[in-house]
């Protein structure tokens, strides 16, 4: 059994499969985009999108407090340990009109899903170019099987290489891209969910604050 899982390894074969997916991920993605998913790999192993959700709703029961009483530009004094939340809480304080912070919440989580989208894209079109690399190479492995049929001692090394390509492309594709794709995919759509919440109830609270202002306007204009 060990003697056959060491012939399953050809580091040949195995860098020019993983170089041909990653030039058809390049052609398809982009470099930025192949390089986001490469740095996905990170939160994809420590993400916890639940445990951001109850610090986000810890730190919003703290951000509304404060709006209350001090007022929405002091709301970025509340700290906090996420990036988006912080960015949130600084717009919030610096947004004169609820109807701003609203632009840049709708925007910056529409940016934030477009990203999200293309490293999913990205890992897709790996899982997809992994299985058709695999078979060119079993087609380029029976090619030189049948023209070295006068050859037996050339037969082997075209054999195990039709057989090894399919065999990395099926691995690729099947145990390591598509799974990792559809993790990424589940965080994001966890991490999107609490951001809208968060969003939604910054924008509840900016409209609430500003209410009395709008209010002593009108009666000025009264």
């Amino acid at each position: 059994m060990i003697a056959i899982i060491g012939h399953l390894f050809d580091p040949l074969t195995l860098a020019a499969m993983l170089g041909g997916i990653a030039l058809v991920a390049l052609f398809q993605n982009g470099v930025g985009a192949v390089g986001r998913a490469m740095v996905a790999l990170h939160p994809l192993m420590t993400a916890d999108p639940a445990r951001d959700r109850d610090a986000a709703r810890a730190a919003m029961l703290k951000i509304d407090q404060v709006a209350q009483l001090r007022g929405l530009s002091c709301t970025d004094r509340v700290k906090t340990a996420n990036p988006f939340l912080t960015e949130a809480a600084r717009k919030l304080a610096n947004s004169e009109r609820a109807d701003m912070f609203e632009l840049w919440a709708a925007q910056a989580l529409a940016d934030r899903a477009q990203r999200h989208g293309a490293v999913h894209k990205a890992w897709l079109s790996i899982a997809d170019a992994a299985p058709a690399l695999g078979m060119a190479g079993t087609i380029i492995g029976l090619v030189g099987m049948f023209a070295a049929m006068d050859d037996p001692a050339a037969l082997g090394p075209a054999m195990a290489l039709a057989l090894l390509t399919t065999f990395y492309g099926v691995v690729i594709a099947n145990l390591l891209a598509a799974p990792i794709a559809a993790r990424l995919s589940d965080l994001s759509e966890r991490e999107l969910a609490w951001q809208r919440e968060v969003a939604d109830r910054m924008l509840g609270i900016a409209r609430r604050e500003n209410a009395p202002v709008r209010r002593a306007a009108i009666r000025e204009v009264a």
